[in-house]
């Protein structure tokens, strides 16, 4: 008698290569979907490290809000915070850091606005502006939706504009910032304003 020889069939080995074009299928599937999740946690991770650093100069400036005028370059006076109807703001800073000595002022003028998408920030070397004065601008931060920036006075209320021209001798208590940026929504920040 013939013994059967050991082996296996075709229709096992059919189903064994079935099975593991199946587990090779899944594995890369959840490969591909791994490094999709990674790619964008990067992406996330950047764009909220960028947010964070706008968030830091924000602050720092906002935090040093001086009540000191300045003159425009046809010699008006401004005041020491202006936010216009459009919600951008333009102030004077304490804090102003001067490491090489140089003859200028340790008051900074500062102002915030939305060109092309970005924040920039915008600051002038000197704080009374002659004809031929020109502001330096910075990008703050890019792909911004909007920025608006209100003033709180003393009583708590809400104002688009500041300073407000009926209501003489009103107080500046704190600043509000709504910044619309993806992928995070509004975000909004208050700063309180010195003496205010």
């Amino acid at each position: 008698m013939r013994t059967p020889q050991q082996g296996f069939t075709l229709v096992e080995m059919l189903v064994a290569m079935a099975i593991f074009a199946v587990v090779g299928s899944i594995s890369a599937t959840l490969m591909s979907q791994v490094l999709t999740n990674e790619e964008r946690m990067g992406e996330r991770s950047e764009r909220l490290g960028e947010v964070q650093r706008a968030m830091y100069i924000l602050k720092r400036d906002f935090m040093q809000i001086t009540d000191r005028p300045v003159r425009d370059m046809l010699g008006d006076p401004l005041p020491a915070v202006a936010i216009d109807s459009s919600g951008l703001i333009e102030f004077s800073r304490l804090g102003w850091r001067n490491p090489l000595r140089s003859h200028r002022a340790e008051v900074q003028r500062v102002a915030y606005q939305i060109r092309d998408g970005d924040l920039q920030r915008i600051y002038w070397n000197v704080l009374d502006r002659s004809q031929d004065t020109e502001p330096l601008t910075q990008r703050l931060l890019r792909e911004v939706e909007g920025v608006e920036f209100l003033a709180l006075d003393a009583s708590g209320e809400e104002h688009s504009f500041w300073p407000l021209q009926a209501t003489a001798g009103a107080q500046l208590a704190a600043v509000i910032m709504r910044l619309d940026c993806e992928p995070f929504g509004v975000v909004e920040r208050i700063w309180l304003v010195a003496g205010g």
